[in-house]
């Protein structure tokens, strides 16, 4: 039996959600109170459509005040400028596009939210039912543990020799497994049906905690792959999504396989879509970390957290709901991203 591990951090400014198996991370949620409530996966919404557009075949939705949604056309789905529909979210946005939206029926009234998407705590239940979340302290360190595991492009494992690579390009996601087994140990098709059994299950939950969908190409050990075998060791690594689609081992032992896009990238979560860490997150990460020093040792009578002026000016309404014992300066001698907790 794997050993699940789930926790529940909830700093203010942010909830973050973190599942581990087995030791390994393979979920890390985020949710911030300044997201847009329209663009999480699972709101329901009425919007208007606002443009139709066969060659995409689906339309634009006017989704509000906030970015319009594309509602990809299901069989024979026929809808006009101006119609009012009911839609929910089943891809969140990504590099520039809106979400992604799916028909429910009919809609009354202006573009609104219906209902938000659920809630870490409930997307915890659902993905880890009947255990409950480890809150606190453990919570803020797995938190920076689970982030950090999903900056890793790869991992060595000692025990079969495998070396894993995942990458992500703006096509597709491609996975190289290699063998590199240790000195006096073999070399032949079992070790490599086990390696690629394990390279399988690794990159699958590597991908899942980086939130990436797409196509997937994952360069097997070996040639003459038995295709059998192989698409059953992905089947029960990327679980029983009904919307996984898995092709065929070809001749150069690559399998291929597209997984459904539903959550923003962690990298875009974090660094916006310049790769560089948003100030709003950079103010988050002050908080959280005030937050653990709070929480490492209360008969400290005051902890003040010191960041660059600009971070400061985000941070204060965070830090004033920390409590009495939190403190804030703006010092203009830190530079960007760095902070330093003062005791007492």
């Amino acid at each position: 039996m794997s050993e699940i591990e789930v926790f529940l951090d909830d700093t203010p400014g942010e909830v973050r959600g973190m599942i581990a198996r087995d030791g390994r991370f393979e979920h890390l949620l985020i949710q911030r109170e300044d997201d847009v409530a329209e663009h999480r996966l699972g709101a329901r919404c009425v919007g208007r459509i606002v443009e139709v557009h066969p060659g995409l075949k689906g339309a634009f939705v006017d989704l509000g005040p906030v970015a319009p949604g594309f509602l990809p056309f299901r069989g024979q789905d026929r809808l006009d400028v101006g119609e009012k529909v009911e839609v929910e979210v089943s891809a969140e946005p990504r590099e520039g596009k809106g979400p992604t939206l799916r028909l429910v029926g009919a809609g009354e009234g202006a573009p609104r939210l219906l209902a938000p998407g659920p809630t870490v705590a409930a997307t915890l239940a659902r993905l880890a039912p009947g255990v409950t979340p480890v809150t606190g302290l453990p919570a803020i360190q797995a938190s920076r543990d689970a982030e950090e595991e999903a900056g890793w492009p790869g991992a060595l494992f000692t025990d079969t020799g495998l070396d894993l690579v995942v990458e992500r390009t703006r096509a597709m996601i491609a996975v190289d497994l290699d063998l590199s087994p240790a000195p006096g140990t073999a070399f032949g098709a079992a070790a490599r049906t086990r390696a690629n059994r394990q390279g399988l299950q690794a990159a699958a939950r590597m991908i899942r905690l980086k939130r990436w969908g797409g196509l997937v190409a994952v360069d097997l050990i070996g040639t003459g792959q038995d295709g059998d075998v192989v698409l059953a060791a992905a089947k029960a690594a990327f679980g029983g999504d009904p919307d996984v689609v898995f092709g065929p081992v070809n001749r150069f032992g690559v399998l291929q396989l597209a997984l459904p896009w539903r959550l923003t990238p962690l990298e875009e979560v974090l660094n916006g879509r310049d790769r560089r860490r948003r100030p709003e997150q950079r103010a988050q990460d002050g908080v959280r970390s005030l937050r653990h020093g709070l929480l490492s040792d209360t008969t400290l009578p005051r902890i003040t957290l010191r960041c660059a002026p600009d971070e400061a000016a985000l941070a204060g309404p965070l830090v004033a709901r920390l409590g009495p014992r939190a403190h804030l300066i703006g010092d203009p001698a830190i530079g960007p991203g760095a902070f330093i907790l003062d005791e007492g």
